[in-house]
């Protein structure tokens, strides 16, 4: 079924679909210019991932959800939208798996609101400012605001991603992928990888083989992290390997 709860500006929706399950609920969370339901329902077809409450929530300004000229689109704002989501589905002490930008959404909503969350999985996510080795958040956040929107610079970037990553952006807000690209580099403070490393919670690190350089990983697993690396898999673990992705979330749970 699908769901809707007001955040942020009057009258604005964020929306997620979800089905029904015994024990915590698990709750996806995608990444930069994608959306929830293509990027991982498909994983709950995988034995060890059914029969769980699972949520699957669409981000401010992309999916199904609401897309207000007059919200931030940072990664606080973006926890602060989704915190309202676990709120108004009496949610407390999910599982929250985020891919990429979604893992550093994640991150912050653990950090700022502890009670929602009972364990981390994290596919590839931003854990500092500034761009992943190769990553087209700083392409995006490299144009101008209006000149990204109104300019090209959106029709632009849809011309260079992949058909893949094209199938979803295409869809979302440019003002929304424009901002929440930027506030992805400008990162926060503390770091998302000094509040993940502080938390007190299991958490799960997931780098595809073929992923994104990520640097510092040792210390991150060195803080209680664990880190795992997924065979014959790039940046979206989740479409590369699936099954593996699956297990991997699976494992711990």
């Amino acid at each position: 079924m699908m769901q809707q709860t007001e955040f942020g500006p009057a009258g604005a929706y964020i929306r997620w679909t979800e089905s029904q399950g015994a024990g915590p609920a698990r709750v996806h969370v995608h990444g930069l210019g994608a959306a929830s339901g293509p990027y991982t329902a498909h994983l709950s077809a995988y034995g060890e991932l059914a029969g769980r409450r699972t949520l699957y929530v669409d981000l401010p300004g992309f999916g199904i959800s609401d897309r207000p000229a007059d919200f931030g689109y940072g990664l606080e704002d973006h926890a602060g939208a989704l915190a309202a989501v676990l709120d108004a589905a009496g949610v407390r002490g999910a599982e929250v798996v985020g891919h990429s930008m979604g893992g550093s959404v994640a991150i912050v909503l653990a950090y700022r609101r502890p009670e929602l969350v009972s364990r981390l999985v994290l596919a590839e996510a931003n854990l500092d400012p500034g761009p992943l080795s190769g990553a087209a958040s700083s392409g995006i956040a490299g144009w101008p605001e209006e000149e990204f929107v109104h300019g090209g610079g959106f029709a632009a970037t849809l011309e260079k991603v992949g058909w893949l990553w094209r199938s979803t952006m295409r869809l979302a807000d440019p003002l929304a992928l424009h901002r929440s690209a930027c506030g992805l580099l400008r990162g926060t403070d503390p770091t998302m990888r000094a509040m993940l490393t502080g938390l007190d919670i299991p958490r799960t690190y997931l780098v595809g083989d073929a992923g994104d350089d990520i640097a510092g990983l040792d210390g991150v697993a060195a803080s209680g992290v664990r880190v795992v690396r997924v065979p014959d898999s790039g940046h979206c673990i989740m479409f590369d390997n699936p099954r593996a992705y699956a297990a991997a979330i699976a494992d711990g749970a």
